[in-house]
């Protein structure tokens, strides 16, 4: 008998586990309760994309007369195929049978249908995808086809990732959930019912918690909800996560309470505690901590209790066990390396911090708690947590969710890292402001960082100063100019449909983005339409920003708000131009086309300057050291060898440096007193050395003995290492 059963329902991803349930069993470990976490979603598509399944799909969709359309035709027709190859796909997505990416590029060992038509130009696809990548692109399109004959002849529903995501996305009310939820379960149903099934059975739990992270999993954590209900009547639902802290706020709704017990917002440690605690409490005015019960039909939020969060030092290392690790699906769906981080690799997710250090920007819901209240995590105790998770799972991955990640923490962990000699690969997501010099870009990577996402949203300043984003343009410039020569893949997120945003600051804006992309500064990103939200901002006064809420009743989820725009301008109509022209731009090609031309309608054509972005980067002022800053030398001990020169009819004893680095070789010549001098620094400047000097005290230094320390560490030699081993920090 466990104390919790920790589930996340059907379907959150593929390649890795959702952290919300490892984040809260290794909670639960550190009070000594007994908990058992499952991801329901793999084990459903493991079940799902198997060839016993998969000959009972084909069979199911013959009996419902369901195979109509041209493309469901040829996939049935070619279902022997699909049964035979099935198998052995998966077990390569999951890195078990590396050696079939040969026979999967040869072109015909797997089965095609319609998704494959993307594909005419193979070479240009894939670009300089390895043959691992190609194939699993390849297997990817393939899966997808087959999901596309299950949505189509099985379940309307479902999706590769998403399941019932529209039901989640328009719940205002709880009626249409309700009414699904009345029906004889469904195919994918049967198949989610009959593995939690097995697991109530197995570990017996006092209290099941269901971890609600996207609309997509709203439908499926209901009918957990509804089977353990029906079946287990005696054990206790809770339900917390993304969806119910953004969309569940204003919940009035009493027969969401006929399948859970518990709703709680925000995070979830203190108010699970206490909810578990209540399960042998006879007090009817139990205290509870931000926690929706229901009592006599009437929705009750019961936020009671005095008791304080934990701190995040407190609530223990997130902890993978139980979950099939190895089982995991590598996908990838776009051909594009940034792309592919979200679904190929296994990565242990962490966050560097709990809420956002900026929490300003005006389309994001920073009023909710797990946004605005900013609680950074110390980079040793960060590390410790690291090693602890790569000991359990045996993987080196990291990618750390956090809103934005903070500079000063990264730059404390990157050296961290380095401290500690561990190898490992991580990727955040930041925001892309000045602090991110060419330094600390070389920093991060030297301690395995490999990519980072941030928000360049609407490339337009007058937009980022209305949205509150802290950055330019010409900045954003700058810091992924840094980034990439670093070595760091840049994905930017944009949006289009802002309040107020002019047709022609959307064209301008696309200029921006074409010309990152063609200088090679972001190596990837995704367009999305701007959304209301009502706890932004936006949301709390939309008359500032030109916009008018459509009014609706909410007895259920409330979060996106239906709005219209006092411009006038249809946003949508843009976004086939925008999501084609990205496309091109992620391969490559299409620079050349004027921005106009992505548009099958009349649209003015930019007025930013095709220069812009080059020139931004180009005056980028030349980086002065502050007395505070700390110089750190990341290469060895150099190789030292001695001549001399003669200068104006004297002999002048030097010295030649020699750096060996990983790819590369650099020598300079100093005058053998500021050479001893510079030698003897190297050693208390190593990253190695856990006292760092600041500029000042190095420049005190020098000047014990020499002139001038401005004119040395400016000089040629000093400035050849500034871009191989010394970083001012």
């Amino acid at each position: 008998m466990k104390d919790f059963l920790l589930i996340t329902p059907p379907f959150t991803q593929l390649n890795t586990p959702y952290p919300a349930t490892a984040y809260l069993k290794g909670f639960l470990n550190t009070k000594g309760y007994s908990s058992f976490q499952m991801d329901l979603g793999i084990e459903v598509i493991l079940e799902l994309f198997s060839a016993k399944c998969l000959d009972h799909i084909f069979n199911t969709a013959v009996e419902n007369d369901s195979v109509q359309s041209e493309n469901a035709q040829r996939i049935y027709t070619l279902r022997a195929d699909y049964i035979q190859t099935i198998d052995p796909v998966v077990q390569f997505l999951q890195g078990k049978t590396p050696i079939l990416a040969r026979q999967i590029c040869t072109g015909n060992f797997l089965p095609q249908a319609s998704r494959f038509q993307q594909l005419d130009e193979l070479e240009w696809a894939f670009g300089s995808m390895g043959i691992q990548d190609q194939a699993k692109h390849l297997a990817t399109l393939y899966l997808e086809d087959i999901s596309d004959f299950i949505t189509e002849c099985i379940d309307a529903n479902f999706g590769f990732s998403q399941y019932a995501e529209r039901l989640g996305r328009s719940a205002s009310n709880f009626d249409e959930i309700h009414a699904l939820l009345e029906e004889d379960l469904n195919y994918i149903d049967s198949i989610s019912v009959k593995i939690l099934a097995q697991r109530l059975q197995e570990h017996a739990p006092k209290l099941v918690c269901i971890s609600l992270p996207f609309p997509g999993n709203l439908f499926s954590a209901f009918r957990c909800a509804q089977y353990i209900k029906q079946h287990h009547p005696n054990i206790k639902v809770a339900m917390g996560g993304g969806f119910p802290n953004t969309e569940l706020r204003s919940l009035t709704e009493p027969r969401v309470f006929d399948f859970v017990d518990f709703i709680s917002l925000d995070d979830g440690e203190l108010p699970l505690e206490l909810i578990y605690a209540s399960l042998s409490s006879a007090d009817k005015n139990f205290e509870f901590k931000r926690t929706f019960t229901c009592i006599n039909d009437i929705v009750v939020y019961n936020n009671a209790s005095t008791l304080t969060d934990y701190p995040q030092a407190a609530l223990g290392t997130p902890d993978y066990s139980d979950l099939l690790l190895e089982d995991y699906i590598s996908v990838i769906g776009v051909a594009n390396p940034m792309h592919s981080l979200w679904s190929d690799g296994r990565w242990n997710k962490l966050t560097m911090a709990h809420g956002c250090y900026w929490a300003k920007c005006t389309f994001c819901d920073v009023s909710l708690d797990y946004i605005k209240l900013y609680e950074p995590i110390t980079a040793k105790l960060l590390v410790d947590r690291m090693e602890e998770i790569v000991a359990q799972t045996g993987e080196s991955g990291f990618h750390f969710v956090d809103e934005a990640a903070p500079p000063a923490l990264m730059r404390a962990l990157a050296i961290e890292i380095i401290q500690r000699k561990l190898v490992v690969t991580w990727w955040a997501n930041i925001r892309f402001e000045k602090s991110f010099t060419r330094d600390l870009c070389t920093l991060l990577k030297h301690s395995g960082c490999i990519a980072v996402s941030g928000g360049l949203e609407v490339a337009s300043d007058r937009l980022l100063k209305l949205i509150d984003k802290g950055v330019t343009v010409e900045q954003v410039a700058r810091v992924t100019n840094n980034l990439t020569d670093s070595g760091i893949l840049v994905h930017s997120y944009l949006m289009y449909g802002y309040p107020t945003q002019t047709i022609q600051e959307t064209i301008d804006s696309l200029e921006m983005v074409r010309q990152l992309f063609e200088l090679g500064i972001i190596q990837s990103g995704f367009w999305h339409q701007f959304a209301l939200t009502a706890h932004s901002p936006i949301g709390a006064n939309p008359d500032a920003y030109g916009i008018a809420p459509v009014k609706e009743s909410i007895s259920f989820a409330h979060n996106d708000i239906q709005f219209k725009d006092k411009t006038g301008i249809d946003h949508a109509k843009f976004s086939y131009g925008l999501k084609k022209s990205l496309y091109n731009f992620m391969h490559g090609i299409g620079f050349e086309t004027p921005v106009h031309k992505w548009f099958d309608f009349k649209v003015p054509r930019t007025k930013i300057k095709p220069s812009f972005i080059e020139d931004s980067i180009n005056s980028d002022p030349f980086p002065v050291s502050k007395p505070s800053s700390k110089p750190i030398w990341l290469g060895g001990t150099p190789l030292v060898s001695n001549h001399s020169i003669s200068k104006k009819g004297k002999e002048i004893e030097m010295c030649q440096l020699t750096m060996h680095l990983k790819d590369d070789c650099v020598e300079i010549s100093l005058e053998q007193p500021k050479a001893t001098w510079f030698l003897n620094q190297i050693e208390v400047l190593s990253i190695f050395n856990k006292e760092q000097r600041t500029m000042a005290q190095l420049k005190a230094d020098f000047e014990i003995d020499f002139d001038d320390f401005e004119i040395f560490w400016y000089s040629k030699p000093i400035m050849t290492l500034k871009d191989t081993g010394i970083l001012i920090m």
